[in-house]
């Protein structure tokens, strides 16, 4: 992977985090059309990138970071399946992200399911709430735990789940981004640790590409947070079903014509 390829990737991590796009099948593309090699380090730096996108929401939000401990534990709770689930399912995860077809399945059918969320949601954005209980913050949890299964999207999932327990739709997706905190935390210290337990070490070079992705993943994704809450509550979902549809076409086609596309 060369600077120019670094950059490509973050760019990507940075736009698509955060959306409920799966920012998973973009990478897959992106490093297929790039030719870039699916090592160790490779699959690290794309979760390592996600420290500069989760600096970005606790730059962009922190008077809420700062607010009381209540903000804190409706996190904790939230985050406790996915880290039970997380550690348990491991293994069967990476397996399905080693099946492409897997991946471009699931884009079209939270695609297709996106097209509808604005209609099954519609009283929420009149009378939804603003915070989630702790009951609903664990329910939430649990949705996101769906994102584990590669193409559903952490962001997606996580926000329908904040509607079905009664957030509006900018409630829902800040809450989100909040919960991606200690999600994408953790998994960035897990898969670092990992790293250093097989016995590899970071070359001057690989750490220069490791400080470049998480600074372009930090700029972008705090664009692409205020850029999507601003669509989301005037527009909704719409848009974001179309374009999983016609992504998960795009890589269901490409797996069945014999493109080998990478998995990260």
């Amino acid at each position: 992977m060369n600077v120019v390829q670094a950059i490509i990737l973050a760019i990507i991590e940075g736009l698509t985090e955060f959306l409920p796009v799966s920012s998973t099948g973009h990478m897959i593309i992106a490093s297929s059309l790039m030719g870039i090699v699916s090592d160790d380090f490779t699959k690290l730096f794309t979760i390592a990138i996600q420290f500069g996108a989760i600096l970005s929401v606790v730059v962009l939000y922190f008077k809420r970071f700062l607010k009381t401990f209540q903000f804190y534990y409706r996190l904790m709770v939230a985050f406790i399946p996915a880290a039970i689930l997380g550690k348990l399912l491991n293994d069967y995860v990476d397996a399905m992200l080693e099946n492409v077809m897997v991946v471009g399945i699931m884009l079209f059918l939270g695609g297709v399911f996106l097209l509808f969320v604005d209609t099954i949601f519609k009283k929420n954005e009149a009378e939804g709430a603003d915070v989630p209980d702790y009951p609903s913050a664990f329910k939430i949890g649990l949705f996101q735990c769906i994102a584990m299964m590669p193409g559903v999207s952490r962001s997606a999932a996580s926000i329908i789940g904040g509607m079905t327990v009664g957030l509006n739709r900018k409630s829902a997706a800040e809450f989100s981004f909040f919960l991606a905190v200690p999600t994408m935390c953790a998994a960035t210290i897990y898969k670092l640790y990992s790293f250093f337990q097989q016995g590899h070490t970071f070359h001057s070079d690989q750490l220069m590409l490791m400080v470049i992705g998480n600074v372009v993943a930090f700029i972008v994704a705090m664009l692409a947070i205020r850029g999507f809450i601003a669509w989301l509550t005037q527009n909704g979902f719409r848009v974001f079903g179309w374009y999983r549809i016609v992504l998960g076409i795009l890589i269901l086609i490409l797996s069945a014509a014999g493109i080998e596309l990478n998995i990260l």
